[in-house]
């Protein structure tokens, strides 16, 4: 297609997605290479790429995180957003995604990365984004281009529609044919591709796998249709129209090829990106947003940068947005800017105001978060997008080394979930315990490597306690008495209590039977906090549930009585009563419902049996062909690695959600061991 000068489009913003290790991050050190932007590609191995560059994702060799790089070609501006494959970071690509004009999936030719794949698709086509496959890695592809066409087609619900075919020359990929162009490319590694000739099995195979696409296309354009049926061979123009349109709709993903670690395709998918794919203008008209003059602006990621403060990556999507202006969201006031940055990789640049379409850096936003929508106008603009973080999946306790450290991992931990709102971070006030959930085992190293790292606090890590109660299977009734004479005023406190366990579930109930006034009455909620004092370790060493108390007697004294001393017989009488009522150890018992591909389901199974989890049912999963849904119930014990066996079976993709359903008593060797750990554990 030939350049018609400016585009009237403006700065774009491109997210590049795809299955984990598909080359997203070498996809980018090519387009940068390209545009100039750097003067030698990197390589992910050397650890030299823009992209993966903090400590994190150099030591494992994977994008943990958003990378933004912004660069100029043929006079446009535009911002790649690399974003990890991996689906235990897959939040950074979901909060990212509203705010893009379109999408480069970045894929190779392997059968166990479709349903990897299916997941990255199925976000883009939820949020109607345009989206290009770019087919990687093909000079090492051992299987023919429409085969893998077939082999990726389930995890797309549009048409993936082959736009370059692959030229051959002693079963090595020299170059491809451009299906759109009509035009032949032979690969100079890292220099744009050469035009050659497209003559004899080249061109036949071009004349057919063209007159494939055009049919695709005329599903649905009656006027192409024609022209096909007519054997008229339809304008260039007319056919770029159809290619756009139909993106832009959904109805077509094309697919390009290519070798991102030569460069190779890169030059091409550019021209593409920039002839075919729509502006920050239909961006905001698909997210609510309204032309015009007051500043509207999506926030992408957010970053704490050693010595520059808080970072915000915003999209600007109408207005301007420059150094001092200052934005609302709909929850507070996020802060006024101070200063406003081009983001390559990890190097930033001071630059003037942003207008809509850029993507830049933010600074000193102290209350802006990712996924928020920040404005300036008299009316708060209301959210473009709002993207949950998925139900987290694995829990770590984590704790200073240094007591001293307490309050330092505390802001450690704010600016963390700030980062990333995937993580989060609860108090457990029964254990004392910090514990820290996530979306995988990588995704808790990671976030722990960062507080050695990135914040200097030497943390101790363990695997969280569970929720372990006990209850009782036998009635008594237990004197609990309180006397202590120590010159002056002495304690003296008197209880009968009726002790009787409780249906499942019931909790706790105390009521009072006394007659005659043998307790004073303003003495009976000690007797009551007292009880629930003694209930808060029972004999097992675990809290108490599903018991009934009743206060039927008792004495006290005109002077020594209090409500401490009534208090600490209640708790007496409980302590002494609990161990002759045949205490019962409890365990949660939760609701799990784990999502998968149908062919890793019989592997689900063996391993929810094998965690004493009780299946309940499995289903097809609405909406997502060739996943099942597994339901069963299981220990809250068995869960707490349970994803990884899970991510394991199911290549990566498989994830599941939990819920509370009940406590289930649990006796025998196992239990002895649980009350022998819980004992050792107090005695240190």
């Amino acid at each position: 297609m030939a350049d018609n000068g400016a585009n009237p489009r403006g700065p774009r913003c491109i997210a590049l997605v795809g299955p984990f290790q598909s080359g997203k991050t070498t996809l980018l050190e090519a387009l940068l290479a390209r545009t100039n932007a750097i003067q030698r590609q990197g390589t992910v191995d050397a650890g030299t790429t823009v992209g993966d560059a903090s400590k994190e994702a150099r030591h494992h060799k994977m994008s943990v995180e958003v990378t933004v790089a912004t660069t100029r070609f043929m006079d446009d501006d535009y911002t790649f957003l690399d974003c990890p494959g991996s689906v235990e970071f897959v939040h950074e690509m979901r909060a990212a995604l509203p705010a893009v004009d379109a999408a480069v999936v970045v894929c190779e030719a392997d059968e166990r990365k479709v349903s990897q794949l299916q997941l990255v698709l199925r976000e883009l086509e939820d949020l109607k984004i345009p989206r290009f496959l770019f087919l990687n890695k093909i000079d090492k592809a051992d299987r023919r281009v429409r085969e893998t066409l077939k082999l990726l087609q389930p995890a797309s619900r549009a048409r993936l529609l082959l736009r370059q075919i692959p030229i051959w020359k002693n079963e090595i990929i020299t170059g491809f044919v451009d299906l759109a162009l009509e035009r032949a490319f032979v690969y100079r590694e890292h220099v744009p591709s050469e035009v050659v000739p497209l003559d004899g099995e080249d061109l036949s195979r071009e004349k057919e796998a063209r007159f494939t696409m055009l049919e695709t296309l005329a599903d649905h354009d009656d006027e192409l249709m024609e022209q096909l049926l007519e054997d008229i061979p339809p304008p260039r123009d007319k056919v770029f129209d159809d290619l756009a349109k139909e993106q832009r709709d959904g109805l077509i993903c094309p697919v390009l090829i290519g070798v991102a670690t030569r460069t190779n395709g890169a030059l091409r998918l550019l021209k593409a990106l920039r002839h075919e794919t729509q502006g920050v203008a239909e961006t905001a008209k698909r997210l609510g947003v309204k032309s015009g003059n007051d500043p509207v602006a999506y926030v992408i990621k957010t970053f704490h940068t050693a010595h520059g403060g808080k970072l915000s990556v915003a999209r600007v999507l109408a207005g301007q947005v420059g150094d001092g202006t200052t934005l609302n969201s709909p929850a507070a006031e996020a802060g006024r800017v101070s200063g406003v940055l081009k983001l390559v990789g990890q190097v930033t640049e001071k630059r003037g105001p942003a207008m809509a379409g850029e993507t830049v850096g933010l600074g000193k936003l102290d209350h802006a978060k990712t996924g928020e929508t920040l404005s300036a106008g008299k009316k708060v603009h209301p959210p473009v997008a709002e993207v949950a973080p998925f139900a987290p999946v694995l829990a770590l306790a984590i704790s200073a080394k240094d007591r001293k450290d307490d309050v330092k991992l505390g802001l450690a931990f704010t600016k963390l979930v700030d980062e990333d709102p995937s993580l989060s971070v609860h108090h457990n006030p029964e254990t004392h315990e910090i514990v820290v959930w996530g979306q995988g085992e990588m995704h808790l190293r990671v976030a722990t490597e960062r507080l050695a790292d990135r914040f200097g606090v030497a943390i101790e890590r363990r695997t969280p306690s569970v929720g372990y109660r006990e209850t009782i299977r036998k009635s008594i009734t237990q004197r609990g008495r309180h006397k202590k004479q120590s010159g002056g005023h002495g304690q003296f406190g008197d209880v009968v209590l009726d002790i009787k366990p409780l249906p499942r579930s019931a909790g706790f109930a105390f009521e009072e039977k006394i007659t005659g006034g043998v307790v004073p009455r303003n003495y009976i909620p000690s007797v009551e906090e007292g009880v629930i004092d003694g209930l808060k370790h029972g004999p097992l060493g675990f809290p108490v549930v599903d018991v009934a108390v009743a206060l039927t007697d008792g004495s006290y004294h005109a002077v020594d009585s209090s409500d401490m001393a009534f208090r600490i017989a209640g708790r007496i009488g409980v302590v002494e009563a609990l161990p002759q009522c045949s205490p019962v150890l409890l365990e949660p018992i939760h609701t799990v419902e784990i999502v998968c591909p149908s062919e890793a389901t019989a592997k689900i199974n063996a391993i929810l049996s094998g965690r004493r989890g009780q299946i309940l049912s499995f289903d097809t999963r609405e909406g997502w062909e060739g996943w099942d849904v597994v339901r069963a119930k299981m220990p809250e014990s068995e869960i707490g690695d349970l994803i990884i066996e899970v991510r394991s079976a199911t290549a990566g993709v498989g994830s599941f959600t939990f819920k509370f359903d009940h406590m289930a008593e649990l006796t025998g060797k196992q239990a002895d061991q649980i009350v022998a750990a819980r004992r050792a554990a107090a005695a240190e």
